[in-house]
């Protein structure tokens, strides 16, 4: 059956305007997006940025600030950055270097944006099924290798939230000609930063990382976000992508969060603390249903599986202003899976009285 894409999480506003209720109504567990607001500090530095005119002129097409803020922080060369706009326009260029060196191999289920950007470039691609078993013993070795040209990884693992360890992903980069390694939530995930590979591109050529700041910082609708890889390969790039495709408040953002340490670290210790907190209470609560079954996770989402299909519930929750991941976006998952993100404890409470009154 040919899935929407609409099923994809974050669809807030569409239904929003079907439910006839305003956004802030609306619990989005569909969306692993951290659910702090901004720094104040950053908050007012977007303000002044705005009042300042900043977005009068165009942004400057080298991203020299940014690139260099980022470089300083991951301690890496600023010809290795390029920002973009969210990941996923990153996703696309990844993938036309896929598309030169081979077939793909998609470690499934996976995040179905890997499949749209190979077919931008008509690339090839197989599906490797991850085992979707797995202990709460973290991090794991990257389970499979498959036998492609390019592999791509995402870390900790989306939908599952298996966290990779660093020592298993280097040991197959001598296996492919292209491995890209999407890190979107490394930075939510507590002990995340010590399994990533960005400090690998220095040796290794055949390594791109993604990294977004959309889900960290809570600004989705600003889209920002980074790959680092050698710089030749960056350059091809910039010759071929849009000549502004990051906007001048998303540069102010990543340039400010990413100069100011202090701000940094903090907003790393707050988000690592709501996810140990949340996700321990939120695991357990949901253990306690009888036909569901939570998986052990890393991150800001628990997967779920279902003794049967779990639509209904879905749109059920859905009228009474609750967003679940419907999981068939999710390729090798069925109607039988849900995800939810998490969300502050008094959502979460919310969620699980809720999902009482629809499941045992």
């Amino acid at each position: 059956m040919k899935i929407d894409f609409d099923i994809h999480g974050g669809n807030i506003e569409k239904e929003a305007r079907k439910l006839g209720l305003s956004k802030d109504k609306i619990i989005d567990a569909s969306a692993s997006i951290a659910p702090f607001k901004l720094p104040k500090k950053l908050n007012n530095y977007l303000i002044n940025s705005l009042k300042k005119g900043s977005i009068k002129y165009y942004p400057d097409r080298s991203y020299f600030e940014v690139k260099n803020s980022i470089a300083k922080w991951h301690n890496i060369h600023p010809s290795m950055v390029i920002p973009g706009n969210g990941a996923s326009e990153l996703f696309t260029w990844a993938a036309r270097d896929a598309s030169l060196n081979g077939i793909s191999s998609l470690p499934s289920p996976c995040f179905g944006d890997y499949q749209r950007a190979l077919k931008c470039w008509n690339a090839s691609y197989i599906r490797s099924p991850i085992p979707l078993s797995w202990t709460n013993s973290n991090p794991q070795s990257f389970p499979i290798r498959p036998k492609t040209d390019v592999l791509w990884i995402t870390n900790p693992h989306n939908p599952t939230g298996q966290l990779w360890s660093r020592s298993s992903i280097e040991k197959l980069l001598n296996n492919y000609k292209l491995i890209i390694c999407d890190e979107a939530f490394i930075p939510l995930t507590p002990g995340g930063e010590n399994q990533s590979v960005i400090n690998l591109t220095k040796s290794h050529n055949n390594l791109i990382v993604i990294r977004s700041l959309t889900k960290f910082l809570g600004i989705a609708g600003l889209r920002i976000g980074y790959a680092v890889t050698n710089s030749d390969r960056l350059l091809k790039w910039k010759e071929i992508r849009d000549p502004w495709p990051v906007n001048t408040l998303a540069i102010n953002v990543t340039n400010m969060i990413m100069k100011d340490s202090k701000m940094h670290k903090k907003r790393l210790i707050k988000i690592h603390r709501w996810v140990e907190e949340e996700g321990n209470w939120l695991h357990k609560s949901l253990s306690d249903f009888s036909t569901i079954k939570p998986l052990p996770t890393t991150t800001n989402f628990q997967l779920i599986q279902s003794d049967s299909s779990i639509l209904n519930l879905i749109e059920n929750l859905k009228k009474r202003g609750i967003l679940l991941r419907d999981c068939r976006s999710f390729k090798t998952l069925d109607e039988n899976w849900i995800r939810i993100s998490l969300q502050k404890r008094k959502q979460n409470i919310k969620i699980i009285n809720t999902l009482k009154d629809y499941i045992n």
